[in-house]
This record gives structure tokens, sequence and C-alpha cells, in this order.
């Protein structure tokens, strides 16, 4: 009997183009892990050909850097962000289910509400950060083709279509949003480099940049760096709502590949922002308004295209990871219920983000926010899962969907403490350094001359508690299942939990 059979899954998932994904967090058996390593390069390449991500590559130089300097920020920052990412999508091909389930073989089986609760606050800013920058380049576009109007009538029209494509391609699933970003993502880059060409000539790599954010270049660099991170491990928590399809002979080189095309996706989209903004007479402008401005008419078209397909794709990855997330959280929804509920709440959020609050001025201390919450979370599972070897024990990870106690993970009535302890100090501690003027400026911002340390100092800190608790309390910190390694002990130690001979304990090969 499968594991799935076991919990009251269904018997046989169904994950096909154009066909609603059966499948929720629960385990995915085996005979079902019908993905590639090279497909999950291809997701995450293809979530960055999107303005809502694009954009971000505009802030270096808005902070007043130069070229040369948002050219280096951007790379190193990239880098740091991709490497958290790659481990982390190491664990779903054993674990066999999405990035914050997993997260209960550390954080405890209850605990692992912590990482549901990244997911959603990291999908639904992504996604109205998506959806505005992509009903503004239609907006902007349709005004320089045809002399529309650019109102917010206008925009309303354009984030209800961008809307519609995302939530249907999100509600259908794994295997559509999949294919989605195959087909989209080399026409989106195509487009994009094109561009690129097209203001070749207008391009001067010596430009010099403005007057610092920060009021000096190494605050403002390491701001900018912070940034461009935050973008790459933000897709962190969503790495194994597709490596949970990939067989775990494949796990390597699926982290591998999906690293690859992560860096070179977001790369290749900052650097071509930071590019087209160093043209701009005032770099702190609206980057999309700005941009369909600067370009010929005719190219017009493509930044609408861009613009519609774009923010589907990425839309699309923050509404399914949401929706898989919520579904594990509220166990009477499935799936596609789940999706809708949170695709209607993410538009809703949408529309009064930019017409009402003008919530995309918010960007930068949303990134930095996003480092400081997310970071120590990746760490203690990056670590946790090397300290045990890769070894998990799938069945105990479902017991809070089941709505059971007990198991591997339990720990202290579902929470490991020691996890939680790791994780709450950093990100309080990461909140008081934190210098995004205007929005989130903490009191201790100056303590190093206006350096934004906040993303490393609570990484940093995670990793030295984390680390001093596997040195000290190994068995306590990380459970049952690694400490002793064997399945027949570890029924003994569990409550309410299916019989020993159903127990799958995966390991790295």
């Amino acid at each position: 009997m499968s594991i799935a059979a076991a919990e009251g899954g269904p018997r046989h998932g169904v994950d096909e183009i154009g066909r609603v994904e059966t499948r929720g967090v629960d385990y995915i058996p085996a005979d079902e892990r019908n993905s590639t390593p090279r497909e999950m390069g291809v997701v995450f390449f293809g979530a960055q050909m999107c303005f809502g991500i694009i954009v971000l590559g505009s802030l270096p130089v808005a902070f007043g850097l130069s070229w040369w300097a948002s050219f280096w920020a951007i790379t190193i920052g990239t880098a740091v962000g991709t490497a958290l990412f790659g481990h982390v999508a190491l664990v779903g091909p054993r674990t066999g289910t999405n990035s914050a389930v997993s997260s209960g073989a550390f954080f405890g089986v209850v605990g692992r509400i912590v990482g549901s609760i990244v997911v959603l606050f990291i999908a639904i800013g992504f996604y109205a950060l998506a959806v505005w920058t992509g009903g503004q380049a239609i907006v902007a576009g349709g005004h320089r083709l045809f002399n529309l109007p650019e109102g917010n009538l206008e925009l309303a029209i354009a984030y209800a279509i961008i809307g519609a494509i995302t939530i249907v391609v999100a509600l259908v699933g794994h295997a559509t949003v999949v294919v989605a970003q195959k087909y989209l993502a080399p026409l989106l880059a195509v487009l994009l480099l094109i561009g690129i060409v097209v203001k070749l000539p207008d391009f001067h790599a010596d430009y010099a940049g403005g007057e610092y954010l920060l009021g000096g270049f190494w605050p403002t660099w390491l701001l900018s760096a912070v940034t461009s991170a935050g973008l790459a491990l933000s897709y962190g928590p969503f790495a194994n709502d597709y490596a949970r399809y990939i067989p775990v002979s494949a796990a390597r080189r699926a982290a591998w590949m999906s690293s690859a095309g992560l860096f070179i996706g977001c790369w290749f989209g900052l650097i071509a922002a930071a590019y087209f903004t160093t043209m701009f007479a005032d770099p702190t402008s609206d980057f999309i308004y700005k941009l369909v401005a600067g370009l010929p008419t005719w190219f017009a078209i493509p930044l609408v295209i861009v613009g519609l397909l774009g923010g589907c794709g990425q839309g699309a990855i923050a509404l399914y990871g949401s929706g898989l997330d919520t579904s594990s959280l509220i166990v009477r929804l499935k799936r596609v219920n789940a999706t809708l509920a949170i695709s209607v709440v993410s538009l809703a959020l949408v529309y009064l983000g930019s017409l009402v609050w003008n919530a995309i001025d918010l960007v930068a201390a949303f990134i930095t926010l996003l480092d400081v919450v997310t970071a120590p979370w990746l760490v203690i599972i990056i670590m946790g899962h090397f300290a045990s070897r890769g070894r998990y024990v799938p069945e105990d990870l479902q017991v809070f969907n089941v709505r059971k106690t007990g198991g591997a993970y339990w720990f202290h009535n579902g929470w490991n403490i020691y996890a939680i302890t790791a994780w709450i100090p950093p990100v309080i501690i990461g909140m008081l350094l934190a210098n995004t003027p205007p929005v989130l400026t903490g009191p201790w911002a100056n303590i190093a001359g206006g350096v934004d340390l906040s993303f490393i100092v609570s990484s940093a800190l995670a990793f030295v508690m984390y680390g001093s608790f596997l040195v000290f309390r190994r068995d306590q910190t990380l459970g049952l299942s690694t400490a002793t390694g064997d399945a027949a002990q570890l029924a003994h130690h569990t409550e309410a939990t299916p019989a020993p001979a159903l127990r799958t304990e995966v390991e790295t090969s």
C-alpha cells in the first residue's frame, strides 16, 4: 500500500497538462514522479521573465549606484541568494512534499506553520508585484500604440486580464505550470534581449550614478546586493512544489539545474533593468512607463506581451505554492479550492495596493523584510537536512494534514522548540538592524555606519544558534527519525500513525 493511500489520499494522482492536478501536499509516490531536472531549471528561469521581477533590477541605479557597481551588486547578491535556494531544493525529492510540510522535520509537524506563513507572505507580495507591473506595461503599451487612456480604470481591466489567466493556470496545477514556463520562457527572454540590442547605441558603461540613498557607497551597495539576494532566496520556499515530482535518484541534478535556471533568470532580468535604468533622465521615476516611452513605438507590442504573459508565469507560481500550503493548513480544503480562495484574496490586495494604498513604492522594504524572515528559516532547513543526512520518514510529516498526532516529528505537541528558538531571535534582531528608508528603518540601523546588516546578521545568527543545538542537543533537535535511523524502533514512539509496515525512510543516494 502506498503512503498516500494509507493517509486517505488518492491512490493514483493526476498530473497532466490541461487536467486538474489531484495531488496536494500529500506524498508523491515514486511512480508519479514525472518531472525532470531540466523542467525545474526552465520553471525557475521562466519565472523571472516578467516585469514584476525585472523592475527590481532598477533599484541599485535608483539608489544612486553606477552601472558597474550595480552590475556587481546584482551578480554577487543573486549568487548568494541562489546558494540557499539550491540546497533547500534537495529536500523535496526525499520527503515527497513541498517545502513548508518538509520543514516539519525540523520545526515540528505543527511548527511548520511558520513555513506556510512565510510562503503566503512571499506569494502574495510577488503576485501583486507581477500583476501591478504587467498591468502597467499593458496600459502604457496601449497608450503608446493607440493613444488609449492610462487611468485607473484601464489598469483595473489589465489587472483582471492578467489575474484571470494566472488563476486558471494555477488552478489546473503542476504539469500545466511547468509547460507554460517551458514555452513562455524562451519567448519572453528573446523579446527582452531584442530590447537590449535596440537600446545598445544609447548605453554608456561609464554611467556614474547619482546621490547615494544611504549617504555612502558601501551602505548603498550592500542594500542593493541584499535586495538582489532576496529575490533569489525568496524562491526557496517554493522549490519543493516542483522538486517533489523529481525522482530521488535525480535530486542533485534537479537542484543544480533549478539553481542554474534561477541564477541565470534572476541575473538576466535584473541586469536588463539596471541597463535600461541608466538611460533614464530620472532613475527614480516609474520604471515601466519610462521603459515604454524610451523604446521605439513598435516595441510596445513585445512589451505588452511580456506584461501579459510574464505576469502569468510569475503569478501562477505564487498562487500555486500558496494554494498548496493553504490546503495543508485548512485540511477540509482541497488544493483547487484553497488556490481559488488565495487567488481571490491576492487579487483584492492587488487592487487595494495599486489603486488605494499605492503600495508599489514599498518594494525595497518588502524585499528586505522578506530576507530577514525567510533566510533564517532556510538556513535551519538546510542545516537540518545535511545533519540528518537527508533521511526522512515521509508518513510522519503528514500527521498534521490528516488530523493525527505523534510520530518522529511530533517533538513537543508538534513544535520543535530548538528550531523555533533558532528562528525567532534572528528575525527580531534582523528587523532591528534593517535600513531601508523611508519605510523600514530599525533602531539599530546605524550601528555599522548605515550599512544594512539585517540579512547577514539574521542568517549568521540562525546558523550559530541552530548549529549549537545540533552540537549539544542533536537528538532532541533533529527528532527521533534521525536520532535512531531505525523505522522499527521509531514505531514504538509513534502515536496514531500508520503501521510500521507502511513506513518508508528516504535516504540520499
